[in-house]
């Protein structure tokens, strides 16, 4: 079961993704994609970190390549988050790559082999403001992401003030 979770920020989706994972008792994996840069990203980071305490999950750091995570099958993986690792891939090196399709089959390899895949990303684009090339480009690029991957994901769910909303298929939880 693939399920992905959309919504702005501090909208209650990672929290919603966690509590997707309270009565599974496979091997559950929590792929970190977010880089600590400065003190906002640290407690970030860290508020995350407490909000998994003790629900059984063993944190991956991976900031790019998620295709080379080793899986068992049958795991259960959350993904946290898909904007930072469209960032991360897209302003890796000295020139801004589209990472649509590496990023795309790199989530859909990992879906096939678990049992249970959560991907939480970002709603952007729908606020109307003009940004400059490189961010309106991250946010066509990531868009476009969500999209492919809403395509093929059993459910996509929605948080809205902490209200978990339909969008396709059916709620977890």
């Amino acid at each position: 079961m693939t399920t992905l979770v959309t919504g702005g920020s501090k909208c209650g989706k990672s929290g919603y993704a966690e509590k997707i994972f309270d009565h599974i008792y496979v091997r559950k994996l929590y792929v970190a994609t977010m880089k600590p840069y400065g003190e906002e990203a640290y407690a970030a980071i860290e508020r995350h970190r407490k909000m998994r305490e003790g629900k059984g999950f063993e944190t991956i750091e991976k900031y790019t390549d998620i295709h080379e995570i080793p899986l068992t099958d049958n795991c259960a993986v959350l993904l946290e988050c898909m904007g930072n690792l469209c960032a991360n891939e897209m302003f890796c090196g000295d020139t801004v790559i589209d990472p649509t399709e590496k990023i795309v089959k790199g989530v859909y390899d990992l879906s096939r082999i678990a049992g249970e895949m959560v991907i939480v990303t970002n709603q952007v684009g729908s606020d109307g403001v003009d940004y400059a090339e490189e961010t309106a480009e991250y946010i066509r690029i990531l868009g476009e992401i969500n999209r492919r991957i809403a395509e093929f994901a059993d459910n996509v769910i929605e948080c809205v003030y902490g209200i978990p909303v339909l969008l396709k298929g059916v709620l977890p939880c």
